[in-house]
């Protein structure tokens, strides 16, 4: 799956926050994701994110 920097992944389930949307601030093996709605950074392994994915906006995809 081609995820990469600066795209914003819409998930299958919502934050706790309520938001269904992260913008991904590092890629490989593990993903630095930060949440659209409440901002709050974490790490998550690529085989569980891979899984989760609904959707991937890109900018500069038009």
């Amino acid at each position: 799956m081609d995820v990469r920097v600066g795209d914003v992944l819409t998930m299958k389930k919502q934050h706790p926050c309520g938001s269904n949307e992260m913008l991904v601030l590092r890629s490989g093996m593990d993903f630095r994701l930060r949440c659209v709605g409440c901002g709050r950074e974490f790490m998550v392994p690529r085989s569980k994110i891979e899984k989760s994915i609904k959707r991937i906006n890109r900018e500069n995809e038009r």
